[in-house]
């Protein structure tokens, strides 16, 4: 109770800040890609963001993304002709959740950044179809799971015609369990501003 009461004192006393800058809201969404290093595993999945200026060039995300299973094909030869190709689900997903500042460098319409983030991964074995309440229970259920924590530091570039624009970021999204395992991720979708 005594840290979602100190969350909520420095967010309210962020906004005035933030809402002092022109574009000072910032919502997208994106097509995330994750590479598990220890399986080298490609995940693909969707996510969402959503950011506030803070002060001047740094602005405060906080995104969530959902990485779908991952279907993996196995052959094997045999004497009958063709060979047999096996498609199986692998039910292993993963759900990323990430807060933290973005320094953007430049206030042209086309800019890079750099961010760094924490949060954490989340990863579980589902049989069910990938759908959008399939996503949503997952999260819901984040209590009664285990999760890992992530430290992610990226860069990227973003632009954007008016208020709608573009984003592509990549870093390593390093995860801490038995050890520090690295991993690439990369983000790319639109954001509209505020």
């Amino acid at each position: 109770m005594k840290r979602g009461l100190v969350l909520f004192l420095v967010a309210a006393s962020l906004a005035p800040i933030s809402f002092a800058q022109n574009d000072h809201l910032q919502a997208g969404v994106y097509a995330d890609y994750f590479r598990l290093s220890q399986t080298k595993t490609d995940f693909a999945g969707v996510g969402a963001r959503f950011g506030f200026h803070a002060y001047k060039a740094i602005m405060l995300e906080a995104e969530m993304s959902y990485d779908f299973n991952r279907v993996f094909t196995e052959g094997f030869t045999s004497n009958t002709t063709p060979p047999t190709v096996t498609l199986a689900r692998s039910d292993i997903r993963v759900l990323h959740g990430l807060f933290g500042p973005k320094i953007e460098f430049g206030h042209h319409n086309l800019h890079p950044f750099l961010t760094v983030k924490g949060g954490f991964n989340h990863f579980f074995l589902d049989d069910r179809p990938a759908t959008v309440g399939t996503a949503i229970s997952s999260i819901e259920n984040l209590r009664s799971n285990d999760l890992t924590g992530v430290l992610y530091p990226g860069a990227g570039l973003e632009g954007h015609l008016g208020p709608v624009g573009l984003r592509l970021d990549a870093g390593d999204e390093i995860y801490f369990a038995s050890g520090t395992h690295h991993n690439l991720r990369v983000a790319f979708g639109p954001y509209i501003r505020f």
